[in-house]
């Protein structure tokens, strides 16, 4: 799936504030370098369905030993072993016995003690390998995870690492095992632990996407072997609401165009992203926020939501939009399957010249029919004028009024809507009373 750095943080899959992204709502990892391939997968769409069918077959693995993964691997543990083999520790004796282990216990003091530490981490990490090695050889696994755990089984297949893998934690670590475990660690094992923690980060990596489809209840997608458009979800929400309301939405070849109407936080921007979030997820072989949603592969996603000025540039709101559009236009008349959202189009220019430019925009875009578009806008009076034509479907957030107080239901309704607040929210929120009194 295509998608540009616009369309990630229109959706919030990543966010100048990360604590408002996505990529922060899903992040369970135990590590900080499987926080980072964390991200690298949610920047790497997949290529196929294939490609996708096995990342989901690889997390309903890890889901179903979740209540079981080790506990014993830290971030503590990770970076101690990347120091202890960046320390400057030297003079591990190659053939400890209790007199030369006294010898360096005593001489060598500061590095001893590093040396001892570093050994007790090495030992919980090794473990922990060895216990996820253990519980996901059980399961029939796909290709990708099948390659990592036989390089795990091979990297632990050392006597000396399978010594370390068997020691009892509730005994006390030998005097001798010390030292021959850490030279063993030191001058014949830097390379193989390097890998087994880029094989964990990944793992790890892993284990927070499986960690959220568990939490937030995510369901996983159908994929149609199919090129023609198509998205049908059942209970679709937004993952980053705390209370978010769901929805049912259909969108086929013979009704591709979403004509999305209603008032200001109505939640017309929240239902559209919801949309993105949702297909983005499935991309990457993730659970998605719904009951169940049925889908074809999308070769691209593309927005148009948070369009900005450029001040150096000398490129104005409106100047910027067009260019987004013009580049939509160019990418969607492709050939492929593309999913088009767009979020109050062309609102910087008048209301006159805004309706002229959507309604050209929506004429044209309507044609296209290897794509789905669901648009939003405020211009509900080009909507008539739209229902000639049988590919567009149109919906809209209901706001109700009572006592001039405004009370947003998010119940998405079938038609066009014709409310007119703006003077009302701009009256409650006192704004006309301030300037009455000027």
């Amino acid at each position: 799936m295509l998608i540009d750095k616009t369309t990630l943080y229109d959706l919030s899959i990543f966010d100048h504030n990360e604590e408002m992204s996505l990529l922060h709502h899903i992040n369970f990892c135990k590590t900080a370098n499987g926080r980072l391939w964390l991200e690298h997968f949610l920047k790497t769409p997949l290529a196929s369905i294939k490609e996708i069918s096995e990342r989901q077959q690889l997390l309903q693995n890890i889901i179903k030993v979740h209540a079981q993964w080790p506990e014993n691997i830290s971030n503590g543990s990770v970076l101690m072993i990347e120091k202890f083999y960046e320390s400057q520790i030297d003079n591990i004796p190659s053939h400890a016995n209790a007199i030369s282990s006294n010898l360096y216990k005593i001489v060598y003091a500061p590095d001893f003690s590093l040396l001892r530490y570093s050994v007790s981490h090495f030992i919980d990490f090794m473990q922990g390998m060895a216990a996820i090695l253990h519980l996901l050889n059980k399961e029939k696994n796909p290709a990708s995870l099948d390659v990592l755990l036989q390089r795990i089984q091979m990297l632990l297949s050392k006597p000396v690492a399978q010594q370390i893998i068997q020691h009892q934690n509730t005994k006390k670590l030998a005097l001798e095992n010390i030292l021959r475990f850490g030279y063993f660690i030191r001058y014949n094992y830097k390379q193989d632990a390097q890998e087994l923690i880029e094989i964990y980060s990944k793992l790890d990596a892993y284990y927070s996407m499986a960690t959220a489809c568990i939490r937030y209840n995510f369901s996983f997608p159908q994929f149609a072997q199919t090129t023609s458009p198509h998205f049908e979800a059942k209970q679709l929400y937004h993952p980053l609401l705390s209370t978010p309301v769901a929805y049912d939405m259909t969108l086929t070849p013979e009704q591709n165009f979403l004509f999305l109407t209603g008032a200001n936080m109505a939640g017309k921007s929240t239902f559209i992203k919801a949309v993105g979030v949702s297909i983005y997820l499935a991309h990457i072989g993730m659970g998605v926020p719904a009951q169940s949603l049925q889908l074809n592969f999308f070769d691209g996603l593309i927005s148009n939501i948070h369009v900005i000025d450029n001040i150096i540039k000398g490129e104005s709101y409106f100047f910027n939009e067009v260019q987004r559009i013009h580049k939509t236009i160019e990418q969607i008349t492709d050939g492929k399957t593309w999913l088009v959202l767009i979020d109050e189009l062309f609102k910087g220019t008048n209301v006159q010249d805004a309706m002229k430019c959507s309604s050209a925009v929506i004429n044209g875009l309507r044609k296209i029919n290897n794509a789905l578009f669901i648009l939003s806008t405020h211009l509900y009076e080009i909507g008539e004028e739209l229902k000639q034509h049988p590919n567009i479907q149109f919906r809209y957030f209901e706001t109700e009024v009572k006592d001039e107080q405004l009370y947003f239901n998010y119940v998405l309704k079938e038609g066009i809507s014709n409310d007119r607040l703006g003077y009302l929210i701009l009256k409650k929120e006192g704004v006309v009373d301030l300037l009455q009194r000027l």
